[in-house]
């Protein structure tokens, strides 16, 4: 990264590359999930081959999606993430509901996981014990800080702390297969009946909802298109690049599991990687795991909060919201977004039913993922000329994959969680009044 000179107000600055990009998919992607999902894919798909099959699917849904995607972050590199697709192949109301389900979802994220930190760091520290609200208070502070301090600073702190956690990953992985576990360190337990006939497509489709919830967060670089030095060049290279390490630490990870564990034991536990870890480690285990959790949520958070800014960032611009959001400080950082965006995802924190409400904003994240995956084929009709740097690979036929996967997907959803689903609809319905208001106060009081 390199010195810029100050910018003016609602302007950024250039100066993020494909390292940062990297690290932001890898911080964005890799969290709690993929510590837990192993046991309920394990408990679909009891085989070690449909397992880790399973895996594959996904990263290659993941990696065709990123390949369509990156088309778009590199012929329209505006801050804002899938919020600016919506925008520009379907119209203001489309941007809208993609933009603030996303942006909601993304504060969501952080106060999730600042409340793992919370849970976790009083086994380091403890007299921080019973102090998991004001920890993550703190945490969200720390961060909205150092990025407040410039886009510089909340680079870096990307870069380090996905590395980190890179390292941790590896590190688990590599002691998986180099340290062998006791004998009989862990008791047989009988593997769930593998289905067969009709029935293995349906647990592939169950099993395959988990695993892409858990690749979630593989477009993350597409929020910093306007900050990047390159974006015709650095945007594909960053997510094509960083999907493909997010595959590799999966499908060695869900390996390293099998090698350690049986597959009836993977699937009867609700923390696999912990048990790995305590069939190697012992009673160290419990603190390797919380100390990988740890890492893993920090570079989350920060991304979380880079995120959420450019969003609001992007919106506020457009008019959807006040202007002032769209002001930026001479550190580069939207600072008035950043801030609200920290608010809200302290705010979170005190809401009893919170939990519910990211369960109901999950539900949008793959209508996200529909509608840029159809932006790439409308633009390309309406918007021909359009200079586009990187061209989808495969298209229209990877990009036609990916989109009808997302509506099969989408549609698996909603019939598995019919309560939050409903609630999600009902808030599909109500937003269009939220987005007339939203419009003209976006555009009078902000200007």
């Amino acid at each position: 990264m390199t010195a810029a000179p100050p910018p003016s107000s609602g302007s950024l600055l250039r100066v993020l590359g494909v390292a940062f990009g990297l690290a932001v998919i890898i911080g964005n992607t890799i969290g709690g999930g993929i510590l837990r999902t192993p046991g309920t894919v394990a408990a679909s798909l009891p085989t070690p081959a449909l397992f880790i099959g399973v895996w594959l699917l996904g990263g290659l849904y993941a990696l065709l999606g990123a390949v369509s995607v990156a088309e778009l972050g590199a012929a329209i590199p505006r801050a804002g993430g899938q919020y600016t697709f919506a925008s520009r192949a379907i119209g203001r109301y489309a941007g809208f509901v993609v933009g603030w389900s996303d942006w909601l979802s993304t504060c969501g994220s952080a106060t999730a996981a600042g409340i793992v930190i919370g849970e976790y760091l009083p086994t380091f520290v403890p007299v921080l014990e019973g102090q998991t609200t004001a920890i993550a208070v703190a945490v969200i502070l720390v961060f909205t800080f150092i990025q407040w301090c410039g886009v510089v600073w909340g680079g870096r702190t990307q870069e380090l702390t996905s590395l980190l956690k890179a390292l941790a990953f590896i590190a688990l992985i590599v002691a998986c297969f180099a340290v062998a576990a006791p004998a009989g360190a862990v008791a047989a337990v009988e593997a769930p009946p593998a289905p067969s006939g009709f029935a293995i497509a349906a647990a592939i489709v169950i099993a395959l909802q988990g695993v892409l919830y858990t690749y979630d967060g593989w477009t993350g670089v597409i929020y910093f298109s306007e900050e990047v030095h390159d974006p015709g060049r650095d945007v594909p290279r960053a997510m094509i690049g960083g999907v493909l390490l997010v595959i590799a630490i999966y499908v060695l990870l869900n390996a390293a599991l099998l090698y350690v564990l049986p597959i009836g034991a993977i699937a009867a536990s609700k923390l696999p990687a912990g048990l790995a870890a305590e069939t190697i480690f012992g009673a160290k285990g419990d603190t390797v795991i919380r100390v990988l959790a740890i890492l893993s949520m920090l570079s989350a958070i920060n991304a979380f909060m880079m995120m959420a800014s450019r969003t609001l960032f992007g919106m506020s611009r457009d008019g959807l919201f006040h202007r002032a959001a769209s002001r930026v400080n001479r550190g580069g950082t939207p600072a008035i977004a950043l801030w609200i965006g920290a608010a809200v995802a302290i705010a979170f924190l005190f809401i009893g039913a919170f939990d519910q409400v990211v369960a109901v904003l999950a539900f949008f994240f793959v209508v996200s993922y529909t509608v840029s995956f159809s932006a790439v084929f409308i633009l390309r009709w309406r918007e021909p000329d359009l200079e586009r740097p990187y061209r989808a690979w495969g298209y229209p036929y990877t990009t036609g994959l990916v989109l009808i996967g997302s509506v099969v997907f989408l549609v698996c959803a909603v019939l598995s969680d019919l309560e939050n689903s409903k609630w999600a609809l009902g808030a599909l319905a109500a937003s269009y009044p939220v987005y007339w208001f939203t419009q003209r106060f976006g555009r009078t009081v902000g200007g």
